[in-house]
């Protein structure tokens, strides 16, 4: 089988980052960027490393990034530039566009023109932080959409010792334990009698303010 390949257009540190992500998990990363310095800092971590103007259509084809299964559309600040580009993108039927956002008007924008998926990297950031900030439990924050998320808790005081029998996460807070991580290894069927210990994370989905009301109660 093919390995699948990757463009990436803007190498700021969001762009770089997913190049240089992609490229250590073994696959082949083509980066694109109009500034000729960023281009040569990422030169030798990625497959293939190119000054183009992503909004040039010619330039783009000339590239051949029509045999690519999915680009990510990382441009920064320039709002204009990351909207006509995925447009060009869009027209050259790529099968998978994913765009980087900066805000939330802009990501409708893009999800009107027909990106797959939009990106807020700096708005997820933030929930993450907030979250850790408010319940140093919470390891991780993963929005699913706008009513429910995944969070990763690492077992309070409260928690240790007792089950999830008798934690009744479901009844007090209409959350659900997916799984429970252990080190390296992941329950992803958890005995509801099984006790945690405090090296356990458990995986708890729910709606967003069903999980903050949990994360405040096991906060201390």
């Amino acid at each position: 089988m093919a390995k699948r390949q990757y463009a990436i257009i803007g190498m700021g540190r969001f762009g770089s980052s997913v190049a240089t992500a992609l490229t250590d998990m073994g696959y082949d990363v083509l980066a694109i960027d109009s500034n000729e310095q960023r281009i040569q800092d990422i030169s030798n971590i990625v497959t293939h490393a190119v000054s183009a103007n992503s909004t040039d259509e010619d330039a783009l084809r000339a590239l051949g990034i029509r045999n690519f299964e999915v680009v990510v559309v990382a441009i920064g600040q320039d709002i204009q530039s990351s909207i006509l580009t995925t447009l060009i993108l869009k027209d050259m039927g790529i099968p998978t566009l994913i765009v980087k956002a900066q805000n939330e008007l802009h990501g409708k924008v893009l999800e009107k023109i027909g990106a797959d998926k939009v990106i807020f990297p700096e708005r997820d950031m933030g929930l993450r932080v907030a979250h850790h900030l408010t319940s140093p439990n919470i390891l991780d924050y993963i929005e699913l959409s706008d009513d429910y998320s995944i969070v990763e808790m690492k077992t309070s005081s409260q928690m240790i010792g007792k089950n999830l029998k008798e934690l009744e996460l479901r009844a007090r807070f209409g959350c659900n334990v997916m799984a429970i991580k252990t080190g390296t290894k992941m329950n992803i069927s958890p005995n509801a009698n099984e006790l945690l210990d405090e090296e356990d994370v458990l995986v708890i989905l729910g709606q967003k303010d069903d999980l903050n009301k949990l994360e405040q109660a096991f906060a201390k």
